[in-house]
């Protein structure tokens, strides 16, 4: 196997479990005040690729003397939080691991950047249920503000729905919207609690690792068949059961949308009830853990995360673009890779050459790369904001059918109101994102790209200005605009993805792959893998594969008997979908 951009290199054996990864030696590693390991000279170009254990002992041996190789446990392709968090866990459990990323700093779409006296977040602003154990097992700490109002909605026919961080707040306010579906809403977000318990009550681990498995299902018989149950059925089937109102089940669509860019009736219910940190969910860990912002932004995650990994003994490499394999590359070789990629990068792109694999296929047969988003990052006078501004806000102002059309919906974060910190002295940060199609961007000039930025940006911000903030376009300090291009450049995701969507009405998660590949040795950690988008969806997808790759590197129990078993059992599930 081969994971390149280009130039494929030759495999020693193709059935091994251990990889090589290949970069220049003429660069050497100095530490960044953050304790990181990086380049202070120029990008690292790196190359995957498998080779026999044979191979790697003798190579090993032969270049002990120079120093020039090393052995790791696994290698991760990406430091986004699904990447660090299974690189953080791998290392807490005495792993050696090395993580490549291609851009400066470490976080992907939940990184940062700084302009003029600004510290903004890549992506969300918006942390359901964020939990801190990630960070405390790798001995690091992050202040967090809590946000009193999770997303103030603002509909079509003039709904506003403030989703209040105490659960009965929220509910009471929703029943006085629509009292004659009182019994409805206490039904359908009744199941949800009932979901969200069940998870609650279980250690979450890998769901690919039998001892595991079984052990919970011994100890929490009833809770395993609650979810067992509910794992093949969609959020929109299972409100239908208990509310009638076309405009309530329009609103659980917006609830559904805002995390898995899909309505209700194309959104699992075990993922509509379940947006996890370590356990939690959007329609009651938001009420459970509620939404807690981290002083100093989202970025802080990342960047604790990456040093907790450090301070571990393990290593991050900046500015290593895995792709060409140079000449005077010296070796790093790892039991396993974990690819923090998408999918449709790690199979089509890192894996060149290969024939995919019969699972990707039919993957990519149930879902769809999810649009990308044009961002508009604002600089904006303070006095443009009423003083009761909530942090997030979640506009569709005319016809609820543009819900999931490009542009149709916006979703708004000021995170300066609960962290004035991020911008200068009298100023708020906008974040400002929308669906959007790359396709929509392609076949410009240079001058053409930058002025439909310019028209579709003030468009954007026109309705804000109509809809919330008068005197809005007038006020602004400092605007950025994001296009799918610009997300494709910098994260290096297919077309701009945020992950995948079905292409039709799904089997609840049956079709939603986990960690483990067709490949041996080789998995997949983030959005693409169960269960789905989302900072904390993704977090939870590292913890996953940290566990099970730990318990093929040797540093958990295993039954290879048990495993085959299971994998199979879960693969064929996925034919089912």
């Amino acid at each position: 196997m081969n994971l390149c951009l280009h130039n494929p290199v030759t495999c020693a054996d193709r059935s091994s479990s251990l990889f090589s990864a290949l970069k220049t030696s003429n660069n050497k590693l100095g530490t960044s005040k953050f304790g990181f390991l990086k380049n202070r000279k120029k990008n690292h170009v790196v190359a995957v690729r498998s080779v026999s254990s044979t191979a790697v002992e003798e190579r090993t041996k032969r270049e002990s003397g120079g120093g020039e190789s090393k052995v790791y446990d696994a290698i991760v392709i990406g430091s986004g939080i699904g990447g660090l968090v299974a690189a953080t866990q791998l290392a807490v459990k005495e792993a050696k691991v090395l993580v490549l990323e291609k851009y400066l700093i470490p976080g992907g779409s939940s990184g940062y950047y700084e302009r003029d006296g600004y510290t903004f977040d890549v992506g969300s602003s918006v942390m359901f249920g964020f939990s801190d154990k990630a960070l405390k097992a790798v001995g690091r700490e992050m202040e967090v503000i809590p946000d009193p109002t999770t997303v103030h909605f603002h509909l079509p026919n003039d709904l506003s729905v403030q989703v209040h961080r105490e659960y009965d707040e929220f509910v009471n306010e929703l029943i006085s919207k629509f009292p004659h579906e009182k019994e409805g809403i206490l039904g359908f977000y009744g199941v949800c609690w009932k979901i969200f318990n069940s998870l609650n009550s279980l250690e979450l681990k890998s769901l690919e690792e039998p001892i595991y498995l079984f052990g919970q299902f011994f100890q929490k018989p009833l809770e395993c068949l609650t979810l067992a149950y509910y794992l093949p059925q969609n959020a929109g089937d299972i409100a239908r059961k208990y509310i009638k109102d076309p405009q309530l089940l329009s609103f659980i669509d917006a609830e559904c949308f805002i995390v898995s860019t899909v309505n209700a009736l194309q959104t699992p219910m075990i993922n509509a009830s379940m947006f996890l940190s370590v356990q939690g969910q959007v329609l009651c860990d938001r009420h459970y853990g509620g939404i807690n912002y981290p002083v100093g932004g989202v970025g802080g995650i990342a960047r604790s995360l990456a040093g907790g990994l450090v301070d571990q003994g393990s290593e991050i490499l900046y500015k290593a673009n895995v792709g060409v394999r140079l000449a005077d590359g010296r070796e790093f070789f790892a039991k396993t890779i974990i690819s923090n990629a998408t999918r449709w990068d790690t199979f089509g792109k890192l894996l060149k050459g290969e024939k995919l694999p019969k699972e990707e296929e039919n993957f990519q047969k149930v879902y769809v790369k999810a649009p990308s988003f044009l961002s508009i990052h604002m600089g904006v006078k303070a006095e443009v904001l009423p003083p009761d501004t909530d942090c997030h806000h979640f506009v569709l102002e005319d016809d609820w059918k543009n819900l999931e059309e490009p542009y149709g919906s916006i979703f708004l974060s000021i995170p300066t109101i609960l962290d004035p910190s991020l911008a200068p002295d009298g100023r708020h940060i906008l974040h400002i994102f929308t669906t959007s199609s790359i396709e929509d961007w392609e076949g410009l000039t240079p001058k053409e790209y930058e002025a439909k930025k310019e028209e579709v940006a003030a468009g954007i911000i026109q309705r804000l200005e109509k809809k919330l903030f008068p005197g809005l376009s007038s006020s602004i300090t400092f605007k950025e605009v994001g296009t799918p291009r610009t997300h494709r450049r910098y994260l290096a995701r297919d077309k701009g993805t945020y992950g995948p969507m079905p292409r039709g009405t799904p089997k609840g998660l049956l079709g939603m792959p986990f960690n483990t590949t067709a490949i041996d040795g080789l998995y997949c950690v983030g959005d693409s893998c169960f269960p789905g988008q989302g900072v904390i969806a993704v977090a939870f997808s590292g913890v996953m594969c940290a566990h099970r790759v730990a318990a093929d590197i040797g540093l958990e129990r295993k039954s290879k008997v048990l495993d085959a078993g299971l994998l199979g059992l879960l693969g064929w599930l996925r034919t089912l979908a």
